[in-house]
């Protein structure tokens, strides 16, 4: 049975604060300057759904918010090799590409790298309105059900596939081509963790083995 893990208004909006917090300093910190344009464009589009996110499920969900701040997986899953987690390198590199002017990147690619990064984001929005378990926390619960629906009947890890959206767009968005090269690490880690989660599912969600067979795509249609 799903915990009905109450969670206040203040800690609601504590996380989302913090993380906004966080990426700011990420991205100017480097820049040493608050110039940064292409890091203010970037943190607003991250902020505006984000706060959506909070006062929309804080209303109607508030139970899959308390699920995203618990800090561990419930379960165990075998550990992704650290070198892969060096994909987050694409959001501190991006700055002091500003400072020391490495990349020369065309507005409407930076543009066209944000309204990416925006459709991923509201793809992600979209898989927790029709997957209430849907977390970066690996678990299981009593009575959780395989959710086939919406994009689900797509691909069976769409929330995966918003998170390769948005931080394969950011380099860009962010106006760095250097940052491409440790972003690109985040398609082997996503693999790697969907692989990871699957075996977890395959042996503790009663009906997923089937599921996996209906629905044979789990990242991207008609590839993988």
């Amino acid at each position: 049975m799903m915990e009905n893990a109450a969670i206040s208004k203040s800690k609601a909006y504590i996380m989302p604060t913090i993380m906004m917090i966080v990426l700011g300093l990420v991205l100017f910190l480097p820049a040493g300057s608050f110039r940064y344009w292409q890091a203010w464009i970037y943190w607003t589009i991250f902020l505006i759904p984000t706060l959506f996110i909070t006062v929309y499920f804080f209303k109607r969900n508030p139970e899959l918010l308390a699920s995203r701040w618990q800090a561990k997986d419930q379960e165990t899953v075998r550990e992704i090799p650290a070198f892969f987690k060096l994909f987050y390198l694409a959001y501190i590199i991006p700055g002091f590409d500003f400072r020391f002017h490495w990349s020369n990147v065309p507005v409407w690619v930076v543009v066209a790298a944000n309204l990416m990064f925006f459709l991923g984001y509201v793809l992600i929005i979209r898989v927790f309105k029709e997957n209430s378990y849907a977390s970066a926390n690996i678990k299981v619960e009593e009575d959780q059900q395989v959710i086939a629906t919406g994009p689900y009947a797509k691909i069976r890890h769409p929330m995966y596939t918003g998170l390769l959206m948005m931080v394969l767009s950011t380099p860009l968005a962010l106006g760095s081509y250097w940052a491409i090269i440790p972003g690109l690490l985040f398609i082997p880690w996503t693999v790697l963790r969907i692989k990871n989660e699957e075996e977890l599912l395959i042996r503790n969600l009663p009906g997923y083995q089937d599921y996996c067979t209906k629905t044979p795509y789990r990242l991207i249609p008609s590839v993988w």
